[in-house]
């Protein structure tokens, strides 16, 4: 039998620091890096957490391994990295992925972009690049 979506995010749940809106607020600062998993579309839709990073989730091992051709400085960087999504499950299941990798100090955004919104939270638009020519 596959293992439902919803087995594989309780899981990561159960395995992976869950922060609120309020403790992301309150702990906010240089210390602390928020990325958003989303897909570029959703940035361009609804825009984003102000000055979170934007890792695409099928990205992320390759970013976080350093390496990686890929490797981004931030994951790196020592300071606490706070995933979000829509609503909580790939960055539930993506924290866990980078605990499995050996970063310690990670964390996801309980409920989300959609929490982060509807608490007030401050966003910024993201605009399309224009292609490279």
């Amino acid at each position: 039998m596959i293992k439902t979506v919803e087995s594989l995010v309780a899981e990561a749940d159960d395995q992976v620091e869950t922060m609120t809106v309020a403790q992301v607020e309150a702990e906010s600062g240089d210390d602390l890096v928020l990325v958003d998993l989303r897909d570029i579309r959703e940035l361009y839709r609804e825009g984003k957490i102000s000055n979170a990073v934007h890792a695409p989730r099928g990205m992320l091992e390759f970013w976080v391994d350093p390496a990686s051709p890929y490797h981004r400085e931030v994951f790196s960087s020592g300071k606490k990295l706070v995933f979000y999504c829509q609503v909580g499950w790939r960055s539930a299941l993506a924290t866990k992925t980078v605990q499995d990798m050996g970063l310690t100090n990670v964390a996801h955004l309980g409920g989300g972009y959609k929490a982060w919104v509807e608490s007030g939270g401050d966003t910024e638009p993201v605009t399309p690049k224009p292609p490279k020519t």
